[in-house]
């Protein structure tokens, strides 16, 4: 399948999720019923008024996929100064962070069950954001599903045109052809330059990203975790 050039929107069969399995527990039911109407935003087509939806005006970092929301609560916490928009579909997921939004006090998290394509397709302007997190995105092994991965060409352009100039663009990846694929794909947009000076292009852990359960227990078995940290030139 050829990819489309960078002026089109990403492909409409891309996803930024993986449907999963999983029942949400008593605790995130609880959480999504009494803290879900305050900090979950719905899907709209029209410019979301960030200042308006989290009270302030802060640097508006997005973040793509949190998972059960255990890295999210962590960043928010020590970057209090931003605010965090952060799509997950996965119920369980939002449940989990809300949880941890209710018992930590994070007032800096907002979050947007749906599919993160279409709301920096919809709701995100131009040079609206500051920063863009997308940690372990599904790497899609097989050849034959790599058309499938979020970070291609066309994605990575619909992303600068909401980044502000000198906003930067965190990956992390624990499969390492896919942090091949992009490191290359990063490399190769000129309005983009590595924020990191090492010879293989990898950016060190930043210290506001936490090491998960699943990383520590994969870093015991000798897997690895790339981290890639660019700027918008």
């Amino acid at each position: 399948m050829t990819a489309p050039p960078p002026h089109i929107s990403h492909p409409k069969t891309i996803k930024s999720f993986v449907t999963r399995a999983g029942r949400t527990t008593t605790g995130q039911a609880k959480a999504l019923a009494e803290l879900g109407p305050r900090f979950v935003l719905p899907f709209q087509q029209q410019a979301l008024d960030a200042a308006a939806v989290f009270g302030r005006s802060a640097p508006l970092i997005l973040e793509i996929g949190f998972g059960m929301g255990d890295a999210t609560a962590h960043i928010a916490a020590v970057r209090p100064e931003d605010n965090f928009l952060c799509c997950e579909v996965h119920e369980p997921g939002v449940g989990a962070l809300l949880k941890r939004v209710g018992e930590q006090d994070l007032g800096n998290i907002r979050i947007l069950q749906h599919d993160a394509v279409e709301v920096l397709e919809h709701m995100l302007g131009e040079h609206s954001l500051d920063g863009v997190h997308i940690f372990f995105p599904d790497p899609w092994h097989k050849l034959r599903h790599h058309k499938r991965r979020l970070i291609q060409a066309p994605f990575v352009h619909q992303l600068l045109l909401r980044m502000k100039t000198g906003a930067y663009l965190h990956v992390a990846t624990d499969w390492q052809p896919y942090a091949e694929h992009i490191l290359s794909v990063l490399q190769e947009e000129p309005a983009l330059a590595n924020a990191s000076i090492r010879p293989d292009g990898y950016a060190d852990q930043p210290s506001y990203r936490p090491l998960t359960k699943f990383e520590n227990r994969g870093l015991r078995l000798g897997h690895g975790v790339w981290d890639l940290v660019f700027k918008k030139a």
